[in-house]
């Protein structure tokens, strides 16, 4: 295997950006979609639905965050054979956890949770597959491959709600399209047969914070859905600014992850990604408390009010996520371990403030996840400004 090329070109980083883009706005388009075309209580339904998705593809994840760093070291083979492994077993968990599942969202019927579970195999595969593009910097080819991912989970979602205004439709929609794009992915890796599973104790530990992570950036959903009941879609709509904010500047982590497995480029370029991120959130941010009410109807449509739904505090959080990930980045890279015992203790932060104090509206709930992430941002550059001085002075 040829190494991996030690620049990004302008090329890459605009075909990446683009690519994730088009592939989140894709996912927006399915949102609104949604959003006009199902009651709220059936949105809401829906929402908590695709946040346990996301939730469900931690491994997937973590799988695409090893194989990024560790490629050269390990071999694409041996990774892509554990990602087979841990697609099947995530499959098999979920659909046990099905009757949990629809009890705790207060569904009708098993069938969405099914399909839920049926799409999580191709998912997890898809991310091994991004993994080994992103670790060889092939940016190109991983920039199409997120492109004909969005255009087959969110298109077969779409084809799914036209044919029924349900969640079990959209989910099944989902789970067919993935499992096409993952037949393409794998040729664009060249087609790798899997072999004996290599890594497994790396993606358990990065698994453990990126699971942390993701419920941060889905369990207000969730708690939304249970605490706030006639009021989740409301918060489901706000919510769709807050993936807003935490995917905008995306390529910035997946143009720099494989960088930072050497530890001078990790400690030069995590600043300068930090203040890029930011600095993009910022337009977001800026927008949602200037024209908040306009945003909330186009996103919602005339079900929804703005004066109760403070889309700048959705989009301040979303920020937040988007900075908490890229120090997660920087703990993972470095095999440090204390940024994940503080995510998760943002997790428990945040669901005690949801749960007991800060359920009363709309606003108090998201409140409550603002201060659960901000509180994450700052723990994660005292670590990072804490260990600088001690890796300087031992030149390590």
């Amino acid at each position: 295997m040829s190494a991996p090329a030690t620049t990004t070109s302008r090329l890459d980083a605009l075909l990446i950006t683009g690519a994730l883009l088009g592939a989140n706005a894709a996912s927006y388009v399915l949102t609104i979609a949604a959003a006009r075309a199902l009651v709220p209580a059936v949105f809401g339904e829906l929402s908590a639905l695709l946040a346990l998705v996301v939730i469900g593809v931690v491994p997937a994840m973590s799988l695409q965050t090893v194989a990024a760093l560790r490629l050269t070291s390990l071999g694409p083979r041996p990774l892509f054979g554990l990602g087979l492994s841990v697609s099947a077993g995530m499959t098999v968990l979920t659909l046990a956890l099905v009757p949990l599942l629809a009890r705790l969202l207060h569904l009708n019927d098993p069938w969405p949770v099914v399909w839920l579970a049926l799409s999580l195999a191709p998912l997890t595969v898809l991310g091994v597959l991004h993994g080994l593009l992103q670790g060889t910097h092939r940016f190109g080819a991983l920039a199409l491959l997120v492109c004909l991912e969005g255009l087959g989970k969110v298109g077969g979602g779409v084809i799914g709600l036209w044919l029924s205004p349900s969640s079990t439709s959209v989910l099944a929609g989902t789970a067919i399209g993935s499992f096409l794009v993952v037949l393409t992915g794998w040729r664009l890796c060249g087609s790798p047969r899997p072999a004996r599973p290599a890594g497994a104790a790396e993606v358990m530990h990065a698994s453990q914070a990126m699971l942390a992570l993701v419920l941060l950036v889905n369990l207000d959903l969730v708690l939304a859905r249970h605490q706030l009941a006639d009021q989740a879609g409301g918060y489901a709509v706000g919510a769709v600014v807050t993936k807003i904010a935490y995917w905008l500047p995306q390529a910035v982590g997946v143009l720099v992850l494989p960088r930072m497995a050497d530890a001078d480029d990790r400690r030069r370029m995590l600043p300068k990604a930090l203040a890029v991120c930011a600095g993009l959130d910022a337009f977001v941010i800026v927008g949602c408390a200037l024209f908040g009410p306009l945003g909330v109807s186009l996103i919602g449509g005339v079900n929804y009010h703005g004066d109760a739904i403070p889309l700048w505090q959705f989009a301040l959080t979303g920020s937040c996520l988007a900075l908490a990930q890229l120090l997660l980045f920087s703990r993972i890279a470095s095999g440090d371990r204390r940024s994940t015992v503080t995510v998760w203790i943002a997790v428990v932060v945040e669901v005690a403030l949801i749960t007991s104090w800060l359920n009363g509206s709309v606003g108090q709930a998201v409140t409550g996840a603002l201060l659960a992430t901000a509180g994450l941002v700052v723990a994660g550059i005292f670590i990072e400004a804490r260990d600088r001085p001690r890796h300087g002075a031992t030149g390590s």
